[in-house]
């Protein structure tokens, strides 16, 4: 049986030149780039070279890129990083119902440390208020953070508004941005982002590796203590390997990245056309324009998540959704709650189809139509 891929939100496979690209440092620059002598040197070259193209890709300085294992390791950095060097200025910290659990269970960490936090509601697009933002904001407010997009149903939040309204504030601007990087052109100046995050695994590079945007000047408190790794920032030897394949990821990503998010837009429309052409009962989670192009969630009436996703896997069709599926048990969806409510069905029905490396329009036409059969025979 094929196996057809749509779970590139949750991991991407790994492009072929990255790879190649891991396996020629591996074999031949096995030095510690904290070494002084000739393999040390050569590792540091690859390590500077590495971050001097990654800065690049959201114009950013070199010496702002701090490399960590992955986006939770940069979203925790981040937040406690300035919560810890801020805290004189404030304890209240700003982000939405919607984020990614490397924030929110980040923030109820900070909270139980004394810190205060907003969590701001979202629309039924997914959407949060500019409004709300700016009256949440308080003169002992120190940090907001936001998604760039979001990982389960792909809503694009209003991140340059929000950069030029915390100008006028001592609050830094953090943004996960794991999900929009490589398919969204992202300048962290041009926006006004103090922090952003960012994971390999994502833009099919290796796992373990991300970085963290740290805009110059910000004081910034290390959580792991050791080495003078990362200029004193984060300590442990990098992984140069790791560091060359995330560069790789990133060169081919920023090459494509127009052709690769018309390609998953149309990808989008496919899969809708599919579901209307055999009339079976859909809604769209959030919304298709201002949306990331790889993400896509839909709601099916009369079914039930845990029954889709198994008959989806059995079909050759790797898909997810916003649960986690444990023992037989479910826990909603906190995107989909915070969009709909706690009762709504959407949260027990939803599954998101994400898009990426090697996916053809022939295969999304066949998940589509693998899915219409599931549909009927669930939907009495």
């Amino acid at each position: 049986m094929e196996r057809i891929y749509l779970d590139h939100a949750a991991t991407s496979p790994m492009h072929p030149e990255v790879i190649e690209k891991m396996m020629e440092v591996m074999q031949q620059n096995f030095g510690n780039p904290s070494s002084i002598h000739s393999f040390g040197r050569e590792a540091r070259h690859i390590l500077d070279e590495s971050r001097l193209l990654i800065a690049g890709s959201i114009n950013a300085q070199r010496n702002e890129i701090i490399f960590t294992s992955g986006g939770t390791e940069a979203d925790n950095t981040a937040l406690i990083g300035i919560a810890n060097s801020y805290q004189n200025r404030g304890k209240h910290i700003i982000t939405t119902e919607i984020e990614h659990h490397a924030v929110l269970h980040t923030c109820h960490f900070l909270e139980k440390e004394g810190f205060e936090v907003t969590y701001l509601p979202v629309d039924e697009q997914g959407m949060i208020s500019l409004d709300e933002l700016k009256d949440s904001l308080r003169e002992d407010t120190i940090l907001v953070s936001i998604m760039y997009g979001n990982n389960e149903v792909g809503t694009l939040q209003p991140i340059r508004e929000i950069g030029q309204m915390l100008k006028e504030h001592q609050a830094f601007f953090h943004t996960d941005a794991v999900q929009a990087y490589g398919l969204v052109k992202i300048d962290v100046k041009e926006l006004a982002i103090d922090l952003l995050s960012v994971s390999a695994h994502k833009i099919n590079g290796p796992k373990g590796i991300g970085f963290l945007y740290v805009k110059e000047g910000i004081k910034h408190q290390p959580h792991l203590h050791g080495g003078e790794q990362e200029r004193k920032r984060r300590a442990g030897t990098e992984s140069v390997p790791a560091i060359a394949g995330f560069a790789e990821a990133v060169k081919i990503s920023q090459n494509s990245m127009e052709e690769k998010a018309e390609k998953y837009r149309g990808f989008k429309q496919i899969l809708l056309s599919v579901f209307e052409e055999a009339n079976i009962p859909h809604e769209l989670n959030g919304k298709l324009d201002g949306s990331l192009p790889h993400v896509i969630n839909i709601s099916f009436p009369g079914t039930n998540v845990e029954q889709m996703l198994v008959n989806l896997d059995l079909a050759g069709i790797n898909v997810s959704s916003g649960s986690a599926c444990t023992a037989g048990s479910i826990d909603p969806s906190h995107v989909l709650v915070a969009m709909y409510g706690k009762d709504s069905e959407r949260t027990k029905n939803s599954i998101r189809f994400s898009f990426g490396l090697n996916n053809t329009e022939q295969e999304i036409r066949q998940a589509g139509l693998e899915t219409v059969k599931i549909v009927n025979r669930l939907v009495k």
